[in-house]
Formats: C-alpha cells, sequence, structure tokens
C-alpha cells in the first residue's frame, strides 16, 4: 500500500515543479504588466504625457516672439481629451512663463478667450472640427492685439501684421495637431497611419523639440540631439523617402525657431536620405548614414570651428538609437506602410478577418448538417414494423363503434374471439384487395354477426381512414427525406467554400521571378509577373505587358508559358489600361481538356412563335459543361414557362455549387409544392466533365438520347415520371465515358416519337442518326429535324427540339513555344 502512495506522488514532482517555475514566470510577467499598467496610469491616464508636451509646446518660440503652438494644442485637447483640458492649459501657462512671464499672460490670455469665443459659437456649428481652427483664429488674433495696446497703449502696423501671421500659423497648426496629437495620446492605436498623418505627427514632435531650444548639455544642443534621433528612427522604420521627410520637417521647424540652426535643415534631410539607403545595414548602417551626412554637412555649411562639438551632437544621437529598444521600433514600424512590420500586421489582420469569417460559414455548415440530421433521423412507427399489432389496433377501433353496446359482445369476443377475430380479419383483408367483400365471406358474416352491415361498412369507412393516413406518413416521411437531402448539399457547398477561405495564398515569389526571367530572356517586354494559383491544372496568373494589340499574349506568351508549365496555358481576361503606365494586364489559366461546342434546332407545334420546349447550354464551376430541355406538358404559353422555369431553378441551383441529383430533387419539390394544377415538365440532363470527358445523364420523364461515335450509334435511357407529379422519387444517373469526336443528340418527345407511323421510334432514330454524314454540331440538329418533318408528311404535330453537342480536344490556336533553358519549377500534381 506505501509503494502505491509512492508511486501516484513520484509524477507529481514534476508537475509541482514545473508549476513553481510557471509561477516564477507568471511573477515576472506580472511585474512586467505592473509596470505597463503604472506607466499607463501615469502618463496616458493622468496626463502626465500631456503635460510634458505642453510645458514643452509652451516653451516654444518661433521668429524671436510668436508663440504658435499654445492655443492650437489647447484647442486639440479640448476637443477631444476635455477631461485633461486642465492639465494642458496649466502645462502650457507654466512653460510660457519659463521663457517670460509676459508669455505666461499671453497663454492665459489666449486660452480664456478661445473658450469665451467657444462658448459663444459653438452651438451655431454642429462640426466642432471645422469650427475650431477659426476660433483659434480669432482668439490669437484679439489676445495679441489686446496685449500690444495694454502693454505699449497703442496698436501698430507692425502688430497687426505679426497678429495676422501668428493666427495663420495657428489656424494652420489646430488642424495638424486635430490630427496628431490622438496619434500620441491614444494607448490604443490600432489602424496605419496615412501620409498626411505621417506628416502631421512629425511636426508636432519637432514643435515639441522647439520646446528643448537652450537646453545645453557640455556645450551640445538637445533639440539638435533630438532631432537627429527622430530622423534615425523614421530613417530605420520607413527607408529613404520617410527619413528625408522627416529631416525636411524637423529642420525648417527648428530652423524657424532659431535662425542659427538654418543649415540643419540640410543636415538632417540629407542624413535621413542616407541613413534610409543604408537601413539594410541595419541601425549601424543608419547610423553611418547620419555621421557622413553630419561630417559632410557640417564641413560645408557649419565651418571647421564647431565641426567637432557638430559630431559629437550626431553620436549622441547615435548611441540613443543604439539603445532604443527593438520592441519600440518595431511597434512603430506596424503604422508606416510599406515597412514589413506593416504587412505583417495588416496579413494578421486579414487573416484574422478570414479566419472570422470561415469560422461564421462553417457554423452554418454544421448548422445545416444538425438540421439534415434531424430530418434523416426519422423514426419508424413501430405499428408498420408489427403487422400484427397494426391489425389488432384497427379491429379494435371498428370493434369499439360496433361491438362496444351488442348484447352478444361476451360470446362473440369471450366465448368464439379466434373466430371472430378471423372472420373481421377476412374482411378486412379482402376489401384491402379489392375493394369490396368477397360474396361469399359477406354471407357467411351475416349468418354470424347480427350486426353484419354496419361492422362491414365501418370496416370499410376505417380502412380508407387508415391508408389515407398511411399515404400522408408516407408523404410526410418523403418531404422530411428531401429537406435532408437539400439541408446536406447547402453544408457541403458551404463546407467547401470555408475551406476555400481559409486556404493562404502561397508565397511563390521564386516562381514569380523565374518566369519573369524566362519571359524577358526570351525578349518579350514584362512589366509583372503575379501567381495566384500554381497547381497542375489550376493554373491562375497575371502578367502586364506593354501591348496586347495584334494578340501578343495569346500568340506568345501564352504558348512560352505553356513549354514552361508543361501544361496547355490560355488567356482568360484582357484588362486594358489597368495600370495608369498604359501597361495591360492579362490573366492567364489553364486550358480544359475539352471543349463542347453545340448546335440547336427547335420549332413550335403548327409553327407557332412560342415553343412548350426549353433549352439550355451552360459552363458551371469545376469544369463542368450543362446541356438540359426541358418540355413543358402541353403547347403554347404556358408550357413554355413552366419548362423555362425548370431550367432557370435547376441552373442557379447548380450554379451554387450543390450536386445533380439534389438540385433536380430540389427542382421537383418546388414544382409539386407550388400550385395544385396538373402542369408537369420533363428534364432532360447531361453533365459533362472538360477535364476527362465523363459524363452524366440525368432523365426525368424525356426520351432516350444518343451518342454518335464514328459509325455507331448508342443509346442512353431511364426511366422516370416527369417532375412535379410525385413529390419523392429516385433519380437514376446513367454514366458514360465520350471520347474526342462523339456527337450528343438530346431530344424533346416531338423529335423522338414525331412520326406517327414509325412502330419502332428507336431503331428508326439511330438510323437516321447513323445515315448523316455531317459533323457540325448545328449541321447535325438542322438535318434530324429536317427529317423529322419530312416523314410526318410536313406536318409539326408538337413542340420540336434537338441538341447537339460536339465533345472535341481543347487544341490551341497557337503552338507551344519551346525556351532555349528549361525553368525548372516546384508545383503540386494534380489530385487524382
Amino acid at each position: 500500500m506505501f509503494r502505491k502512495v509512492l508511486k501516484a506522488v513520484e509524477p507529481m514532482r514534476g508537475t509541482v515543479l514545473s508549476n513553481s517555475m510557471n509561477g516564477d514566470n507568471y511573477l515576472k510577467e506580472s511585474e512586467t504588466d505592473r509596470f505597463g499598467k503604472l506607466f499607463s496610469l501615469i502618463f496616458y491616464k493622468w496626463g502626465f504625457l500631456i503635460f510634458i508636451i505642453g510645458f514643452l509646446l509652451g516653451r516654444a518660440i518661433i521668429l524671436s516672439e510668436m508663440l504658435p503652438f499654445i492655443l492650437p494644442f489647447f484647442a486639440a485637447i479640448f476637443l477631444l481629451k476635455r477631461e485633461k483640458a486642465t492639465i494642458a492649459m496649466l502645462a502650457l501657462i507654466a512653460g510660457a512663463i519659463t521663457i517670460d512671464p509676459i508669455n505666461g499672460g499671453y497663454a492665459f490670455v489666449s486660452i480664456l478667450t478661445f473658450l469665451f469665443l467657444y462658448r459663444l459659437f459653438n452651438r451655431l456649428y454642429d462640426n466642432k472640427s471645422r469650427l475650431l481652427p477659426f476660433l483659434v483664429f480669432a482668439a490669437i488674433f484679439i489676445s495679441k492685439t489686446l496685449l500690444a495696446y495694454v502693454l505699449e497703449g497703442t496698436i501698430t502696423n507692425y502688430v497687426w501684421l505679426v497678429s495676422v501671421v501668428e493666427g495663420g500659423l495657428s489656424f494652420i497648426l489646430t488642424m495638424i495637431f486635430i490630427q496628431s496629437v490622438p496619434i500620441i495620446t491614444e494607448r490604443k492605436r490600432k489602424h496605419s497611419l496615412k501620409n498626411e498623418e505621417i506628416i502631421c505627427l512629425i511636426i508636432l514632435l519637432a514643435s515639441v523639440m522647439t520646446g528643448t531650444i537652450g537646453w545645453i548639455f557640455y556645450g551640445m544642443a538637445a533639440e539638435n540631439i533630438l532631432a537627429r534621433y527622430l530622423v534615425l528612427i523614421f530613417a530605420f522604420v520607413g527607408g529613404a523617402a520617410i527619413g528625408s521627410t522627416v529631416g525636411v520637417v524637423t529642420g525648417l521647424i527648428l530652423s524657424l525657431a532659431s535662425v542659427a540652426s538654418l543649415y540643419q535643415m540640410s543636415l538632417l534631410a540629407f542624413s535621413g536620405l542616407l541613413g534610409g539607403l543604408l537601413k539594410d545595414g541595419k541601425k549601424i548602417g543608419v547610423g553611418i548614414g547620419l555621421l557622413v551626412g553630419t561630417l559632410l554637412i557640417g564641413l560645408y555649411g557649419d565651418g571647421s570651428g564647431t565641426i567637432t562639438l557638430t559630431v559629437m551632437e550626431s553620436l549622441v544621437a547615435i548611441l540613443i538609437f543604439i539603445i532604443t529598444p527593438r520592441n519600440l521600433i518595431m511597434r512603430i514600424s506596424k503604422y508606416i506602410p510599406g515597412t514589413a512590420e506593416y504587412w505583417k500586421e495588416q496579413q494578421q489582420y486579414l487573416r484574422k478577418f478570414r479566419d472570422v469569417t470561415a469560422g461564421k460559414v462553417e457554423q452554418f455548415s454544421t448548422l445545416f448538417q444538425t438540421l439534415s440530421n434531424s430530418f434523416s433521423n426519422v423514426q419508424v412507427d413501430t405499428d408498420e414494423e408489427d403487422p400484427e399489432r397494426e391489425v389488432d389496433y384497427f379491429l379494435s377501433n371498428v370493434t369499439e363503434k360496433t361491438c362496444q353496446m351488442c348484447f352478444r359482445k361476451e360470446q362473440c369476443w369471450t366465448k368464439n374471439f379466434d373466430k371472430t377475430y378471423n372472420h373481421m380479419q377476412e374482411i378486412m383483408l379482402s376489401y384491402e384487395n379489392d375493394h369490396q367483400v368477397n360474396k361469399r365471406l359477406k354471407a357467411d358474416w351475416e349468418r354470424y354477426c347480427l350486426k353484419a352491415e354496419k361492422v362491414i361498412h365501418v370496416i370499410q369507412h376505417e380502412l380508407n381512414q387508415y391508408q389515407a393516413g398511411k399515404k400522408l406518413k408516407r408523404q410526410l416521411l418523403e418531404s422530411r427525406k428531401l429537406v435532408a437531402d437539400q439541408l446536406l448539399g447547402v453544408s457541403k457547398v458551404m463546407g467547401d467554400f470555408a475551406k476555400e477561405i481559409q486556404k493562404e495564398r502561397e508565397n511563390l515569389q521564386i516562381q514569380e521571378e523565374q518566369i519573369l526571367d524566362a519571359l524577358r530572356d526570351a525578349g518579350v517586354d514584362i512589366g509583372h509577373v503575379e501567381i495566384f494559383q500554381l497547381d497542375e491544372g489550376n493554373v491562375d496568373i497575371e502578367i502586364s505587358v506593354p501591348t496586347n494589340e495584334h494578340g501578343e499574349c495569346e500568340k506568345i506568351v501564352a504558348p512560352m508559358l505553356s513549354h514552361i508549365l508543361e501544361e496547355t496555358i490560355v488567356v482568360k481576361k484582357v484588362d486594358i489600361n489597368y495600370y495608369p503606365n498604359g501597361y495591360t494586364n492579362v490573366s492567364f489559366g489553364s486550358a480544359k481538356q475539352f471543349v463542347v461546342e453545340t448546335g440547336i434546332a427547335t420549332v413550335a407545334k403548327g409553327g407557332a412563335w412560342i415553343s412548350g420546349d426549353s433549352y439550355s447550354t451552360m459552363e458551371i464551376g469545376a469544369g463542368k459543361y450543362a446541356v438540359a430541355i426541358s418540355d413543358g406538358m402541353g403547347n403554347g404559353e404556358r408550357a413554355h414557362l413552366e419548362s423555362n422555369e425548370t431550367l432557370q431553378l435547376l441552373q442557379n441551383i447548380l450554379q451554387s455549387g450543390i450536386e445533380e441529383t439534389v438540385a433536380i430533387k430540389s427542382v421537383n419539390s418546388v414544382l409539386s409544392l407550388r400550385s395544385t394544377d396538373e402542369i408537369f415538365s420533363t428534364l432532360d440532363l447531361a453533365m459533362i466533365d472538360l477535364q476527362d470527358a465523363s459524363a452524366k445523364f440525368l432523365k426525368i420523364g424525356s426520351t432516350p438520347s444518343f451518342i454518335k461515335r464514328g459509325d455507331k450509334v448508342f443509346m442512353v435511357e431511364a426511366s422516370n415520371l416527369p417532375m412535379g407529379i410525385i413529390n419523392e422519387f429516385d433519380v437514376d444517373v446513367v454514366s458514360e465515358q465520350l471520347k474526342a469526336g462523339d456527337l450528343l443528340i438530346m431530344m424533346s418527345d416531338g423529335i423522338f416519337d414525331g412520326p406517327k407511323h414509325v412502330e419502332n421510334s428507336e431503331a428508326w432514330m439511330k438510323r437516321i442518326i447513323k445515315e448523316i454524314k455531317a459533323t457540325e454540331p448545328q449541321e447535325v440538329a438542322d438535318l434530324i429535324i429536317e427529317q423529322v418533318i419530312r416523314t410526318g408528311d410536313n406536318k409539326i404535330d408538337d413542340d420540336m427540339t434537338v441538341v447537339v453537342a460536339n465533345v472535341k480536344r481543347n487544341l490551341p490556336r497557337w503552338a507551344t513555344i519551346p525556351m532555349y533553358q528549361t525553368v525548372g519549377l516546384n508545383r503540386k500534381k494534380k489530385a487524382l
């Protein structure tokens, strides 16, 4: 017993140790989470970040006397985060006071003026973001002129000019800050940044940096270090374009704040360009770009006197950049279009959206399958399983209505039970089989029973009721089975669709480059190659070419692709001027192994305009070709509507991807339940697989079809009632393997039964088809209908329709062009 306890405890040691290790990780993770929550609490919820930005913007001065950043920042915070407006106001005033107490007073007055104007005009205009810049301009103009009048006692033209210029700058900065402030102050921001938002963000960051002017560390200016650090970050993240843009904008704002820093714009722009070009060298490469730009621009623009100090500032910026955590840089990269991190973020979002969509479709598929199972699992009544018990219940009902009040009940059902039971059972079976009671049996029963007539009448009535109920129950079971099949078909379609959604596009960049190089080496001018699918038999490629005026894609590009991919490739679609530079975008895909050409001939009864027959030839998904004829019962417009509606329903259901037999049963259920009128339709359907030429024939009340192969003629037939007559029927599917050159002839009963004096219609039709020497489908159809009319004394006694389909191998118009070098592509073989 003690050993058993030890054996049970021993495996738990590793679990306990593992749990303790996980506990340590949990503590570390909890400490990290705790630090993140504390950081978020201080900087975002308590508004410390807004206080820092406001403090630095309050210190920012341009052109020695303008403070255009104070009021736009306060207005943006007031509009977007009104609960933090007090913190922003105190920070701005505190920052302005550190420069000059008068600036603090000006900031206070301008903010009060703005609040007064906002209270006055906010109800007149609903769009506050458009109203805000005008209020800021008015508040700056009023505060500037009012402060000048209080301090100097007069307002000069210069004051008017400065007020207008500062108000205009504030007007523009307000619109910029409305877009850029949420980027910094919002902790959760998932969507990518547009180019305009990136520029606005850079302007905001550069404006904040101007607040550090005057901060000197060992002779190095803080604004120069921060500006170069900013350029390094964006050059590393966004490349040369973003890096040079950040350098230009940052340098421009710094030069406005201090004219002595004018050369910084050239230095930052050139350094951002070099750093972006060297970003493949990681952080060291970007840092070398800044250092080279600093040396070149420093020697040229600032002279050799301060070059050492300038280089030191760049080195400090590079050092800070190198020690910057990679997670922070990756987080910034997610918002910059064109970066790998941005692409991964977008792919992750699309993948999540795809998975959610596929999950919903799978849920619906499961729902329909569950509903199908609930309709399929029909419990068979025990009465039908046990005939003796069924007879017992039936005779009990008869006895209850006849023998219950009879005074001879005890003698008949107690003393002579078997004899009475057998008599009544024989009467029931006689009426059930012959719909009348045998005379001898009736005479014997009349001698035996005092209420013989009443008993026979009740048996007849109950039997009719029983048979009607049994028929209704059978119809209900058939209807449930039909609904179950339809729901199962929908479930399969949705399940396949969910799998298609979940398929990820393969990374076929290597194959794209191989095809591009092969075509260009052959002298074909190609813009780009994009492969969507490369499976054998299911190729999907897009190629941009300069022109396709003379069919260059069909004559040159497609044959070359056929040799490279070792299968027949054809042009699927051509989009002219798809690209702004005039290139043509062409879609190429795998050619089908077989094609079907059809010919159709039809006439209405008596030469009328409207025929009761309808036909359809259509190519549906999965490389299948459908040929269908429907004959509405009767003639004229109503029969035409019936047959045409049958084909329309069938076409829509087939194109949705539902199996053929389920589709036909669904159409039949619609026709049978739609109307009580005895208007029915026949259906003759042939489904031809264009990859292997196999054919399925589904015939519902239709005439036989014929296959002509050389001098031989085969007949295809099946026996089913017309559609709409019964709710449930078994669809007989006849499969045949067609070959290249075969002629498939399908016809309505007006053709097959046309000649009234012909005794054997099948043999006569075979002989007619065999004697036709033509091979073109349309010519064959015309000859058949002409022969039928002539044989019938030139009379058209019924609607006549014949459809002839010729199965041919798909041969490209242009031969495959062999390449000098074979390109080996990794491809998936077609599943057998």
